[in-house]
């Protein structure tokens, strides 16, 4: 399709006219059309232009100056876009269709809604529930702003380090510069802010944290944690200005140290931006960063595979998976440094991945197509490569956001926290159908108003107990995976059997990913204000039934440190996602503002 002439504007204009200025309605889909062919002079001639269909082309971006100010209806869906903000030139837009559009995720629907304030529909569905979203968000970190920008600009008391090292990448596939993105509206880019050039902070010896101990019988002290290390190491080019870069998972390296079974690990790794990193949370040092330009990493995972040397020895070699927003699966030699190969999983973006407990090359990964697949990632040759082949696809009628192997039979079984609810899935490999849909969508309170609802959050805190978040405002579910299967029958729809609820944040705000310590019975969740939430759950699943109703409160809520005790740098965030490692020696929290924050317990 070449560029776009008077004469078919109109021909698929409605009403039919001779006259540009007359057409109320116009219908562009299926051309093929590039960005290029919108000429901005022509489609201005639009005046009276109120519904615009450009779906099902080749579209990348929209032109930022198409003069359409009566625009309402605007369909784009089936295109190549990565970017909304060029939408906020309609203004009176009030229906929006963007499914399809591989570059474009959940986050990017709170940014719609903060630019269109008469959006009324996305996607066919109510847009109200995103602009509250949004309006809390605006609100609350409007409030912060003032608060950050002066403790930013208070003198430091802390010892400094760098934390600059090079960066390694040898393998990395070069892809197109990064589309801007945002997860939500967060700072002001007018708020002046006196950082100090240095990316690491190590807080004073003497620095205690801020926690205190909730729990309703007193019989749980608060836990000795002491914050060590306060990172910027995803920063656009290095730059501590940058405050913006969103941190979106971290996971531990697994320990596997033959004839200790007390090792743990101390490796961490991060990923936001373009960037994945591993750090030493005993010495705050960046080990290894890697970075793919035009990528923006959503989750890692890691697995420890047998290989075997040229010369003929078994050794352990540690890979780390990374995926995010273009739907490919980088699989990271994390000790020299290089990418070894790519797996091209999904064609929209990858939202979480997980490894099996008990096949270390078996990959799970889940994808805005409304897909979940699992692949055999294989053992890499003598030359590091993969060859990785697909084993499964399990089907979703939603956006998966945390994967769960079910922890008494990883092989049988697997969850997911969805958009839509929880769902569960047969994965074993001995059954002929290699595409299979959801099995049980487990509900967690009676009514049909149960369904549907976002699960957010989702892991297992021992063998049977699983740990969810999102179907129920302010609080966390513990809920039995056995009880709840043996009541199932043949329904496909399932209550769960809730064992106790535990109070968590009353924010309305979604996607605070919640983790477990199974070894310790811990389970961890972050918050919009900043805070850790720490409950040792080990007392309340002893307790004999049935347990009180009312949600029980946290063993402990730590909180960042006083402004005093720290760099400039840290200050109140909110903590979207929190990690200890499985001895619950070492705990990392990445926040809304590019920090990695790293505490260590006594």
């Amino acid at each position: 399709m070449g560029p776009l002439s008077a004469r078919l504007l109109m021909e698929r204009g409605r009403p039919k006219s001779d006259r540009l200025g007359r057409i109320r309605s116009l219908d562009l889909s299926g051309l093929k059309l590039l960005s290029e062919h919108l000429d901005p002079k022509l489609l201005s001639r639009l005046t009276q232009l109120q519904e615009l269909d450009l779906s099902n082309n080749q579209l990348e971006m929209l032109p930022a100056n198409l003069g359409l100010s009566h625009l309402r209806i605007l369909r784009c869906a089936n295109n190549q876009l990565g970017d909304v903000t060029a939408l906020c030139q309609f203004p009176e837009l009030e229906e929006l269709s963007l499914e399809g559009n591989p570059f474009l995720t959940v986050s990017d629907n709170l940014k719609v809604s903060f630019l269109l304030p008469k959006l009324r529909k996305v996607n066919g569905k109510d847009a109200s529930s995103t602009s509250s979203q949004v309006e809390n968000l605006n609100r609350e970190l409007t409030s912060r702003v003032r608060m950050i920008s002066e403790e930013l600009v208070a003198s430091g008391r802390t010892q400094v380090h760098e934390a600059d090292i090079p960066e390694k990448s040898p393998k990395a596939t070069a892809v197109q510069e990064p589309r801007a993105r945002l997860v939500a509206s967060k700072r002001p880019d007018d708020v002046p802010l006196n950082l100090s050039p240095n990316k690491r902070v190590r807080t004073s010896p003497l620095a205690q944290v801020e926690g205190h101990s909730m729990g309703c019988d007193g019989s749980q002290p608060a836990l000795k944690l002491e914050p060590l290390y306060f990172l910027q190491c995803h920063s656009k080019n290095n730059s501590p200005q940058d405050l913006k870069t969103q941190l979106w998972a971290c996971a531990f390296e697994p320990a596997w140290e033959e004839g200790h079974t007390e090792a743990t690990s101390q490796s961490v790794a991060t990923c936001g931006g373009e960037a994945v990193c591993v750090i030493d949370c005993q010495t705050g040092i960046v080990l290894h960063k890697y970075k793919a330009p035009g990528e923006e990493f959503f989750s890692v995972a890691w697995t420890a595979l047998m290989v075997v040397t040229q010369a003929g020895h078994k050794k352990r070699w540690s890979v780390l998976a990374a995926a995010g927003l273009r739907g490919q699966v980088r699989l990271l030699h994390v000790r020299a440094g290089f990418c070894c190969g790519i797996i091209r999983a999904h064609k929209k973006a990858i939202a979480t991945l997980c490894f099996s407990p008990t096949h270390e090359t078996y990959l799970f990964t889940a994808s805005y197509d409304k897909r979940i697949i699992l692949w055999d990632i294989g053992v890499p040759k003598e030359d590091y490569t993969f060859q990785a082949s697909q084993l499964l696809t399990l089907d979703t009628t939603s956006t998966p956001l945390r994967l769960s192997p079910v922890a008494s039979c990883p092989d049988a079984y697997l969850l997911a926290g969805c958009e839509g609810g929880c769902c569960c899935w047969d994965v074993r490999l001995d059954q002929p159908q290699k595409r299979r849909v959801c099995e049980v969508e487990f509900v967690f309170s009676e009514g049909s108003e149960a369904r549907g609802q976002r699960v957010d959050g989702l892991a297992f805190v021992n063998e049977d107990v699983v740990a969810s978040k999102g179907n129920d405002l302010g609080t966390i579910c513990l809920w039995s995976w056995s009880q709840t299967w043996v009541s199932r029958g043949s329904q496909s729809t399932v209550a769960v059997v809730v064992l106790a609820r535990l109070q968590w944040s009353p924010t309305e705000l979604a996607y605070f990913s919640l983790s477990t310590c199974p070894d310790e019975g811990i389970v961890l969740c972050g918050d919009e204000e900043g805070n850790v939430w720490i409950y040792d759950v080990r007392h309340i699943l002893a307790q004999q039934p049935p347990l009180p109703a009312t949600p029980q409160a946290p063993t402990q809520i730590l909180t960042w440190p006083q402004p005093r005790a720290l760099s400039q740098t840290v200050t109140k965030t909110m903590v979207n996602t929190v990690v200890a490692n499985p001895t619950f020696t070492y705990l990392t929290a990445l926040t809304d503002s590019n920090i990695v924050a790293i505490w260590k317990r006594h």
